[in-house]
């Protein structure tokens, strides 16, 4: 057992003082507010529930900052994406390990305690299976247990090229036919088994990569387990999407799959103001990566339509160029104020912008990966601290701190603990020497190649 006491402490009832957080096997055993510190309590300033990152292609941290050269002709997400399928052709095991512990490493140190991996990249360099057909994703589950991190396995589904088309050279890694996907779901699922708060899901990549029937096979293999999909992402595809099957993504899906509280559609950020609507009623999750969303160039969600309407998000890194909970909500926010000129957009008239961004994305991201996270008896002690002593804390209440998080100051995290026990002090994790060097490594080696 044991006892954090935190000056302030964000619980489902609001900001609450002198809270004591009990600890027993992992979880909260007791949330006690107003409560005196007792000898051996670990004291803290203010204490939030950790942040769930609902969206990761771990391997894409490896090539961060490669891609920023611009080309003959103008550059958008489909000229990113050869330069990232070169870069997974040449990634083997031990450098996905390497690259996902590291990028674990700093997602912790920023606040993240779960995330979402939507995992494609399955297959041998040449295309064929390895032995073990999990191999990769056993990588990745290798990663998550070195950094500590919780994870919700999504192995993707990936068959065509676009719209029923055959798959190309270059997509080899990612090949399933639906017999063999379902062996890897279920030898993934074995992989993760050992890790404390695991969960896995099932991703059908896009309806670019996945035909209707393949779909709905797929929905069916889920079956209560999270479902994530790419949705109009892109305008060009939102146009293929209409030429092949005479709907827009988000409409197709609507209409041809039974949509539901299982599923996140991540970006969405091609939507009429129906398909907003109806996203937001179905209880699906808005899987929002505005980080990677600005360095592709893919547009902006209409995310006060879709919140008034009661729909949900949360964040994710997605291609992982940067790591940081403070960095992707600010991102979501200022890119609001830049499409609807105004400020605090995305603000609620009961709380500051910065805690309402927070409250959102935790509550929707724990939905997406089926971990929802609070400081509350019973649940899992998944939680961070910010640092009450740096200079733009200072007489500041608890929304106060939150926003100078989110719009001032990043480097505000200051411990992370996962299960109850502490990977994050004075914001370095404890095994960050280690799995750096490793990283530094695999990372010299892909760039030499």
């Amino acid at each position: 057992m044991s006892v954090i006491h935190a000056a302030r402490a964000l619980t489902p009832e609001g900001w609450r003082r002198d809270v004591r957080l009990t600890i027993e096997a992992g979880r909260f055993a007791v949330v006690e507010a107003d409560a005196a510190i007792a000898p051996g309590d670990e004291r803290r300033d203010l204490i939030i529930s950790g942040m769930p990152n609902l969206h990761s292609h771990a391997f894409q941290r490896g090539m961060a900052g490669l891609a920023e050269t611009r080309g003959p002709a103008s550059d958008n997400f489909w000229t990113w994406r050869e330069a990232m399928y070169r870069f997974a052709l040449a990634m083997t095991p031990d450098d996905v390990e390497s690259v996902a512990a590291m990028l674990y490493v700093e997602m912790l140190e920023a606040g993240f305690t779960r995330v979402g991996e939507f995992h494609y990249l399955h297959h041998d360099r040449d295309g064929r299976p390895y032995g073990a057909l999990a191999e990769m994703a056993t990588r990745i589950a290798a990663a998550a247990e070195q950094s500590g991190i919780r994870l919700t396995l999504l192995p993707s589904f990936y068959a065509h090229a676009t719209f029923g088309a055959p798959p190309r050279d270059e997509q080899r890694r990612f090949v399933n036919d639906l017999d063999r996907f379902a062996r890897l779901f279920e030898v993934s699922r074995a992989a993760i088994k050992p890790l404390g708060g695991a969960t896995i899901g099932v991703a059908p990549h896009s309806l670019r990569a996945v035909a209707p029937q393949e779909l709905a096979a797929l929905v069916e293999m889920a079956g209560k387990a999270p479902i994530h999909i790419h949705a109009a992402e892109q305008i060009k595809e939102v146009d293929d999407c209409l030429a092949a099957t005479g709907a827009r993504p988000v409409e197709f899906l609507m209409d041809r799959a039974p949509v539901d509280k299982r599923w996140c559609f991540i970006h969405a950020t091609h939507m009429t103001a129906g398909e907003t609507e109806r996203l937001a009623r179905s209880g699906a999750i808005a899987g929002l990566c505005p980080i990677t969303e600005a360095n592709l160039g893919d547009g902006i969600f209409n995310g006060p339509k879709f919140v008034a309407a009661s729909g949900r998000f949360g964040v994710g890194s997605d291609s992982n160029v940067m790591i940081g909970v403070a960095d992707e909500l600010r991102q979501f926010e200022y890119a609001q104020r830049l499409a609807h000129r105004e400020r605090n957009v995305m603000g609620r008239s009961d709380c500051s912008t910065g805690r309402a961004l927070i409250e959102a994305a935790n509550e929707g991201g724990g939905a997406a990966l089926s971990a929802p996270a609070a400081l509350k008896a019973g649940a899992a002690a998944d939680f961070l601290s910010l640092n009450g002593d740096h200079p733009m804390t200072q007489g500041l209440d608890g929304d106060g701190a939150l926003d100078a998080w989110i719009f001032v100051e990043r480097g505000l995290v200051d411990c992370v603990w996962v299960g109850g026990e502490k990977l994050v002090e004075g914001g370095r994790h404890r095994a960050r020497a280690r799995i750096e060097a490793r990283f530094r490594a695999a990372i010299k080696g892909l760039r030499a190649s």
